[in-house]
């Protein structure tokens, strides 16, 4: 099984995705701690603007890349911060717990206190740049998270005490502000969607906390998504190491295009593989950390899958795109009339291709405001004006919408395709994470050849629609695939819930 593991600033792995090569790692490149040795840091900060006058740079392979460096260095910075942590074990003598010594030194310590646990002051490095004359200045959010001290070093070699402004963890992004007594030298960002695979691209930051450095390289791929909702990457083969978090990545115009953030490493040093957090994302990020020191993205309160083809096949739709509606808590959609089963085609007049895309058009929305949803209901176009929320206030507080309206059907087994089924009975509901009064049909086997088991179907699950209609029995599950089969379906859509998280499935009825 392959893995993907993303080192946190102490060094720390998390699994991300059991879905890469044996012994490869998703490293963090940021923060370096001086108690602890070089450490690896997954950066993902927002790309800063330099207004100085940059005229437009050939788009042909540059001779050099020398008078970019020399323009626009000035503005990348070091950041260096410390904090307060557990020391690490002293020198004095240690026996592990059952050993045979364990009684020995017992008696030679004798009766001694345990010695308090001693505190130290750690340090760690990482990269950054400012954004604004007046000093703000971007680096990723791991950089500087549980710092009390930041000390920002410009190019020139000065060092300012830095204040925090904001910081948003879900994409690594935070915004500092030196006082400097003169105006600084400052980058602008680009338009991270004008990139093309192939284009020349230059990172600088501090790598293994050694300094200043650049590294030049090409785009060589767009839109990676790592871990996060909002994650929209551009990956360059640019070398980005240790210490670049929170640096900038640069076009040939000299705009900040990207945020060195991630490398895909087996050792932890660059092999040609690095993430940088788009300059789009990152922006609008900082713009809000600056005017309210906190995030304020809209909330449309739907749970939402991308529009596969056989999904699409067994909804009649032409194309495989938009916005598949799953369910529906209490929240703004819910208000404006959004239904399960929808398919949102365009959000406040702009075309919805799949459900990440729609994610980062909400969140880019702002809260309060009314917009058009155009969605796709029963094979008619349905245009709807939904009121959006704050995510961060709703975040974890919607709940799945009970119906009342489906009572549970005297328990019934039987088998269809390639399931198992049992009508859903009010003893199970709780186990099942379902609501009070839903109905529906358990899954209590899968045949390991059907299609059903091959889709993720397993025993626990619960069909709770077929052909977007509600079912209670297997009598109404029958008649919904007679249904498809006469209307001349090759599958059917079913809504299944696994332990109260839905999902639309596509079954083929032939």
């Amino acid at each position: 099984m392959q893995s993907l593991n993303l080192m946190q600033s102490q060094d720390l792995a998390q699994n991300l995705a059991p879905t890469r090569a044996p012994g490869r790692a998703l490293s963090r490149i940021g923060r370096t701690f001086g108690a602890l040795g070089l450490g690896l840091a997954l950066s993902v900060s927002p790309a800063v603007l330099m207004p100085l006058s940059s005229p437009a740079m050939a788009q042909a392979v540059p001779p050099s890349f020398a008078d970019l460096v020399e323009k626009f260095s000035p503005a990348v910075v070091d950041i260096t911060t410390s904090s307060i942590v557990a020391a690490e074990a002293g020198d004095g003598m240690q026996v592990p717990p059952g050993s045979p010594f364990e009684k020995f030194f017992k008696d030679f310590q004798g009766d001694q206190p345990p010695q308090q646990e001693e505190m130290q002051r750690s340090e760690a490095l990482g990269s950054g740049y400012i954004i604004s004359a007046d000093g703000y200045v971007v680096t990723n959010n791991h950089v500087i998270e549980g710092a009390d001290d930041i000390t920002v070093e410009t190019f020139g070699g000065k060092n300012y005490k830095a204040k925090l402004i904001g910081r948003d963890p879900k994409t690594d992004v935070a915004v500092l502000k030196i006082d400097a007594t003169e105006p600084l030298p400052f980058v602008s960002f680009g338009d991270s969607d004008q990139m093309r695979v192939g284009d020349w691209v230059v990172a600088m930051g501090n790598p293994l906390g050694q300094g200043f450095s650049v590294s030049a390289g090409i785009v060589s791929a767009r839109g990676r998504e790592l871990s996060g909702t909002y994650d929209d990457f551009l990956q360059t083969d640019a070398a980005i190491n240790k210490g670049n978090s929170g640096g900038p990545l640069f076009n040939v115009n000299g705009e900040v295009i990207g945020m060195n953030t991630a490398i895909l490493s087996p050792s932890g040093g660059s092999i040609g593989i690095g993430f940088s957090m788009a300059s789009n994302v990152v922006s609008k990020v900082v713009d809000q950390l600056k005017e309210f020191g906190e995030t304020r993205r809209g909330w449309l309160g739907v749970r939402i899958q991308d529009v596969s083809q056989d999904v699409a096949d067994a909804m009649g739709l032409a194309e495989a795109k938009g916005a598949l509606v799953t369910d529906v808590p209490e929240g703004p959609g819910k208000d404006a009339g959004i239904l399960s089963g929808d398919v949102i085609l365009t959000f406040n007049g702009n075309e919805v291709k799949d459900s990440k895309g729609l994610v980062r058009s909400v969140a880019d929305a702002p809260i309060g405001e009314t917009v058009p949803v155009l969605v796709l209901r029963e094979g008619k176009e349905v245009t709807l004006d939904v009121k959006l929320g704050r995510r961060e206030e709703a975040e974890g507080e919607a709940q799945p919408a009970a119906d009342k309206s489906t009572k549970p059907a005297a328990p019934q087994t039987g088998e269809m395709l390639g399931l198992t089924l049992q009508a859903v009975t009010e003893d199970m509901v709780q186990d099942l994470g379902l609501q009070p009064g839903d109905g529906g049909l358990v899954v209590t086997k899968v045949d390991v050849a059907a299609e059903a088991y091959e889709k993720g179907l397993r025993e626990g699950d619960v069909i709770m629609e077929a052909g977007q209609q509600k079912i209670s029995s297997l009598k109404d599950l029958e008649s919904r695939v007679a249904d498809a089969k006469e209307g001349g379906r090759k599958s059917i859509l079913l809504l299944v819930r696994t332990q109260g998280d839905p999902r639309f499935v596509a079954l083929s009825v032939e």
